[in-house]
């Protein structure tokens, strides 16, 4: 017999989060960190390299490469949809923006996907409240849509989101893609039609993407809870099956599509026994799913007798846990971590929003405390830095500045001053509402969390936007390379640059550049290396004489050295 719910949810407490209001918090989540810069370094620009590469014509769309070298990741469909952007852009939009736009709506996407495979899993029976005995209990649809609120709020929380999904790469559609079939596989009981086609898109993506093992994994599992899952009427344990049927061929078409297109690589390593690496991958489980991972890890120890009694019938649970195992051991197992984990984050955040019906008040109020301490503090650093920039007055952050990124001139934009002073105003606004008479929302209690993780992003996204465009792009590299050569030349031989430091120079240099194997006779050679004894073998010396080293002004690791060719 399965154990009572233990979430007690009052109609009252289900109260809508307005649309309106949620897709602006979207956009002023999203818009930030695509707009208003170029691409940065390294997986950033390395990606639209290979982008750029194909709306050139000159790489091969089903083997993109960058300077003749294939990409780390074995995606497709992430640099077709940024080349497909470029190609069809207008003239006057920068390539590089048009190749973002896409990942623009891949980012909201994410975001659809998240709320409705929350709302659909709110929405099986094992998930809903208890009912009282004279009535007012909440109804089922307005339950649904308080968690799946909770749920995208929660998503939006995560620390670990800012960065990675603001960046034009394959990560990004690897999110999107897993998100989607997170929503398939939560609304497929129900609603086979649109869910079925999210679900082909996810599979489809995924494997398209550069993660074809994780489709698969993610299929089957899906289609084991599937056939696990115990219902009360035969009809509805046949639809299961069926349902757990179509799931497994779709898997196994992609992981057809895989072998076909030779997507599968092997790219597993066993974490070592070295405990400075156990401590780093502990570091980056505990703050990169902040705030979510409390809220989850409270879910599975007060919804446990559902989790561990019902032979596999609480979709709510098993699902998105089965997600973020496998995003976790991928996580575990692969050099990329960080981006590994980012996959777990839709999954966790529909675990996380499971929590609110159950959180006692005194934990509620722990939560907006330390939000508003965290939050509210980070805020206000961006502004004393800012503000030290803009007039000297406090002067130590300023000089801190100029010694990190020397040569950086900073410069007052009234735009995003207004936009950020606007987002500050925001948060003051909502931290009132929050401490006001509006407390019985079941969303509550992550709203200040997302609000506080949308502002100081959108503060860094704004008035620090023209420093972090300075110290992540390899533009002031670029430029410091190009002014020593008098003239641009008709191409610029290379010798151990990195895929995104060729990427940056054909971008920011309008260079063209051969590598030095292919025995071009070009006037130019930039090489990388420690010294230039160190480069791949290289001996300066006839036909090359040293003209210069650059460094890269916020990264003294980026160094490079210009070499020109000696005419006899």
């Amino acid at each position: 017999m399965n154990q009572p719910t233990p979430a007690i949810v009052a109609q009252d407490a289900v109260q809508r989060l307005p649309r309106l209001v949620l897709w602006l918090f979207c956009l002023a989540y999203v818009l930030p960190g695509f707009l208003g810069r170029g691409p940065w370094k390294r997986a950033d620009i390395t990606a639209f390299g290979y982008m750029a590469e194909l709306a050139r014509g000159v790489a091969d769309w089903w083997n993109p490469t960058l300077g003749g070298v294939s990409p780390e990741v074995d995606a497709l469909l992430p640099y077709w949809l940024g080349a497909w952007a470029i190609e069809l852009a207008p003239a006057w939009l920068p390539i590089d923006l048009a190749a973002r736009l896409p990942f623009m709506l891949l980012l909201l996407l994410a975001l659809w996907a998240t709320w409705y495979g929350t709302y659909y899993l709110a929405r099986s029976p094992l998930a809903q409240p208890v009912a009282f005995a004279f009535g007012g209990e909440a109804r089922p649809s307005d339950y649904a849509r308080a968690i799946a609120d909770g749920g995208v709020l929660a998503f939006m929380a995560c620390l670990g989101l800012a960065q990675l999904a603001h960046e034009s790469t394959p990560a990004l559609a690897q999110l999107c893609f897993t998100a989607l079939l997170f929503y398939a596989t939560a609304a497929l009981p129900g609603r086979p039609i649109t869910p079925g086609i999210s679900a082909v898109a996810g599979l489809t993506g995924l494997t398209l993407s550069g993660a074809p093992s994780m489709a698969v994994l993610l299929g089957l599992g899906c289609a084991a809870i599937y056939l696990l899952e115990s219902r009360q009427r035969q009809e509805e344990s046949r639809q299961q099956k069926h349902r757990a049927a179509v799931l497994l061929m779709m898997t196994l078409a992609c992981a057809v599509l895989s072998t076909q297109l030779d997507l599968w690589r092997w790219r597993m390593t066993v974490p070592s026994a070295n405990w400075a690496e156990w401590q780093s991958l502990g570091r980056l489980f505990l703050w990169f799913t902040w705030p979510a991972w409390p809220l989850a890890v409270w879910t599975l120890w007060r919804w446990r007798h559902q989790l561990l009694g019902a032979r596999f019938a609480s979709r709510h649970l098993w699902l998105p846990l089965w997600f973020v195992a496998v995003a976790s051991m991928a996580t575990l197992t692969t050099n990329s971590a960080d981006r590994s984990l980012l996959l777990a984050l839709p999954a966790l955040a529909a675990l996380a929003a499971f929590a609110l019906p159950t959180l006692k008040r005194s934990v509620g109020a722990l939560i907006d405390w330390f939000t508003l301490i965290f939050f509210s503090g980070c805020a206000v650093i961006i502004w004393v830095v800012w503000i030290s920039m803009e007039t000297g007055i406090p002067a130590q952050p300023a000089l801190n500045v100029a010694r990190l990124a020397p040569g950086f001139q900073h410069s007052f934009s009234l735009t995003t001053f207004l936009i950020a002073v606007s987002a500050s105003i925001t948060w003051a606004w909502l931290v009132t509402w929050r401490a006001g008479r509006h407390r019985s929302a079941l969303w509550k209690s992550v709203i200040l969390p997302a609000g506080g993780a949308a502002l100081c992003w959108l503060l860094l996204m704004t008035l620090w936007l023209p420093l972090l465009d300075f110290a992540r792009s390899y533009a002031p590299l670029v430029q410091q390379a190009t002014a020593m050569m008098p003239d641009k030349p008709t191409c610029v031989s290379t010798l151990g640059l990195s895929r995104s430091q060729t990427a940056a120079f054909q971008f920011h240099g309008h260079l063209n550049l051969k590598p030095v194997e292919t025995g071009a006779n070009c006037p130019w050679l930039i090489a990388d290396g420690e010294t230039p004894h160190a480069t791949a073998g290289f001996i300066p010396g006839k036909p090359w004489q040293l003209k210069g080293a650059v460094n890269h002004p916020a990264d003294i690791n980026e160094k490079l050295y210009l070499y020109e060719r000696q005419v006899n």
